[in-house]
């Protein structure tokens, strides 16, 4: 079985479709499904050098569309050696030239050569993005491209994978015409952890200057509205200033990572954060590797509370280092989080963070390590690599 995956970009820094690839692929390989990528991103670039399958860059893609002209003359060559392909993600360029590149095909075979197509929007189609405040002029963008363009993909692909069922039954209610043939829900596999090494520990402890060894909160994503990064400033910033000298000294510090800090969304949050900088809140920018993992260990506990989150991969892996995580009721896997009393759902909301925050910091330690030993057990049965590797495979081979 051979799969082709193709997706706007591969760099790290732009969230966890890409990421998500990553996690997939070794697993799909140790059934048999060999794995090639095809993205956008400029030949030059570097973070795709150290990955253990085939990635081919056809950029550098152009404008806010990100168009390139070498990915339909690729595909002419190329799509032949694959039995299925999945596009990953909406909107763009990538996907709007492969349906109709697959259309023309089908059109020219009769459908006798043609591999498999299909498409895994990975929280695109959410209602949030046609309804939240500031993007009244980008819904009303999309609703015309829907017309034009992206119902037609969604038509001519062969199926619809999704990550889980509160984005299955969510793609359904922002755009009509909405006319899938079939939709799946197939899980989203997320790579087991490294075991904890102290040169993790040494390695995060390194990037996070001035924290040393003080018990810390952990957010771990792109700095971006959507994370709900400012509500939970805003709400550690309440509590830390609202307790006397007693208690503070008993709030774990708050420790944010991740790419977009010089942004202007970013500058703001350093403002904001002014008074506890460096003392109570730090910002490392963005981790990889040993720091990464070093982060993830050493945390008391995981945030994320997203005013829209398709899945979460951070969440997933915090889960897998036995963490509680702490999350909005937006995070598309909350059900399993709440059912499983792996960590706190919560509104995404500033009273929503600050129960968060308050509820965890109440907790006893015997508490707080249940709570952990909860998440890995339901890391283990609702998100491990293998098991949706499984059904990946069932899937395509059907």
């Amino acid at each position: 079985m051979r799969l082709l995956r193709v997706i706007p970009s591969m760099n790290p820094s732009t969230g966890g479709p890409c990421q998500g690839i990553r996690n997939a692929i070794p697993e799909l390989q140790k059934l048999g499904i060999y794995n090639e990528v095809a993205c956008l991103d400029d030949p030059r670039s570097s973070f795709s050098r150290n990955d253990l399958f085939p990635v081919h860059l056809l950029g550098p893609a152009k404008g806010p569309w990100q168009y390139s002209n070498k990915l339909v003359p690729w595909l002419e060559k190329n799509v032949h050696r694959f039995d299925a392909v999945i596009v990953h993600g909406l909107w763009l360029y990538h996907d709007y030239a492969v349906v109709k590149f697959f259309r023309q095909l089908r059109a020219r075979t009769n459908n006798k050569k043609s591999p498999k197509l299909f498409v895994m929007p990975h929280g695109m189609l959410d209602p949030y993005f046609q309804k939240a405040p500031g993007r009244k002029l980008k819904a009303i963008r999309n609703k015309i491209y829907w017309k034009l363009v992206e119902s037609k993909v969604i038509e001519n692909a062969d199926a619809m994978l999704f990550t889980t069922e509160s984005e299955l039954l969510l793609a359904r209610e922002a755009f009509q015409p909405y006319l899938p043939k079939q939709e799946i829900n197939i899980g989203y596999g997320i790579a087991a952890p490294p075991p904890f090494t102290h040169e993790m520990h040494n390695a995060f402890i390194n990037e996070c200057s001035g924290l040393n060894d003080r018990p810390f909160i952990l957010f771990l994503s792109r700095i971006h509205e959507k994370k709900s990064v400012d509500l939970l400033i805003q709400s550690y910033v309440d509590i830390v200033k609202g307790s006397n000298t007693a208690n503070q000294t008993n709030i774990p510090k708050l420790v944010i990572v991740g790419p977009g800090m010089n942004t202007p969304f970013g500058k703001n949050l350093l403002t904001m954060a002014a008074d506890l900088k460096d003392e109570y809140i730090f910002f490392p920018g963005m981790l990889t590797g040993d720091a990464k993992w070093g982060a993830f260990y050493n945390c008391d506990a995981f945030i994320l509370p997203s005013h829209q989150e398709n899945f979460g991969i951070a969440v997933a892996e915090a889960m897998a280092c036995s963490k509680p995580v702490l999350i909005s009721n937006q995070v598309n896997i909350f059900r399993e989080i709440e059912t499983s009393h792996s960590g706190i759902v919560a509104d995404d909301t500033v009273e929503g963070v600050s129960y968060l925050l308050n509820s965890f910091f109440s907790l006893t330690d015997v508490e707080k390590k249940q709570m952990g030993v909860n998440a890995k057990t339901t890391y283990e049965k609702y998100f491990a690599a293998a098991p949706a590797a499984q059904k990946m495979l069932s899937i395509l081979s059907n």
